[in-house]
């Protein structure tokens, strides 16, 4: 049997762009990984803290890099021979510079990442509809409920952030940085020559056996496995978001 053309995956994204239902549909598989927010922190105690590290056990910095993106490429691969990765641009930077700290000899940013995770395979996963998903996310740090189980039940509830309420300046800076983060994505893959593989949060939430059995074939896995896995996570769009982007839209004419 031939080898694989990937032993890793990242996906590139923002929030609220469908990535944790991504993520679980991927883990479900049993062939790709355990996917999640491996480096969510762009800080190296965060890091340090998620994978129970102490830095008292290292003798040097290079040391301590060495140990913690060990221990993420074993969670990334649960217990399968691929890593996967998901990547919020917000913290990206800060991951490259470990990165190029670890591998200074390496060319390109793509070249470090590959020699930290072996060939890799770089999945662009955006939502199309930047309002929509500037109010998702403000909802989301307004309620804390940031995810449900396709049951109902809470996948992932924290503190509020901010005040619950209708804010068009708040929408208005979110809609932008969610622009930004997409420019920058496609920014670094045209710079590092990168065709990523595309998918869109509107794709994935209407077909997402069909996307899942694409991204497992890019892989080298069957990808008829996506067709006896079942959506882990449900919609948290209700009316208050439609009320907001109709009285976000009128109040933009």
């Amino acid at each position: 049997m031939p080898n694989p053309p990937f032993t890793s995956y990242v996906i590139c994204t923002s929030p609220r762009s469908g990535s944790t239902m991504l993520c679980e549909l991927l883990a479900e598989t049993k062939v790709a990984g355990k996917p999640g927010s491996l480096f969510h922190e762009p800080s190296i105690d965060a890091w340090l803290d998620y994978y129970d590290l102490d830095a008292a056990d290292f003798a040097t910095r290079r040391d301590m890099l060495d140990g913690i993106f060990e221990a993420a490429k074993a969670r990334g691969k649960g217990n399968t021979d691929v890593c996967g990765i998901r990547l919020q641009r917000g913290s990206f930077a800060f991951f490259m510079e470990q990165l190029q700290f670890l591998y200074p000899n390496c060319v390109s940013d793509v070249d470090r990442v590959e020699a930290a995770f072996g060939p890799t395979l770089f999945i662009f996963l955006s939502r199309q509809d930047k309002l929509d998903q500037a109010i998702s996310c403000i909802r989301a740090e307004q309620t804390g409920l940031w995810h449900r189980r396709a049951d109902g039940t809470d996948l992932e509830r924290l503190e509020p952030r901010r005040a619950d309420g209708y804010d068009p300046e708040a929408i208005r800076s979110q809609v932008v940085e969610f622009v930004d983060f997409d420019t920058a994505w496609r920014s670094w893959f045209d710079e590092q020559s990168v065709v990523p593989l595309e998918v869109s949060y509107e794709t994935l939430s209407k077909e997402p056996q069909k996307q899942l059995s694409r991204i497992l074939e890019t892989l080298g896995a069957d990808g008829s496995i996506a067709h006896e896995i079942s959506t882990p996570t449900a919609k948290l769009a209700d009316d208050v978001n439609r009320q907001w982007r109709d009285r976000f839209a009128l109040a933009s004419k």
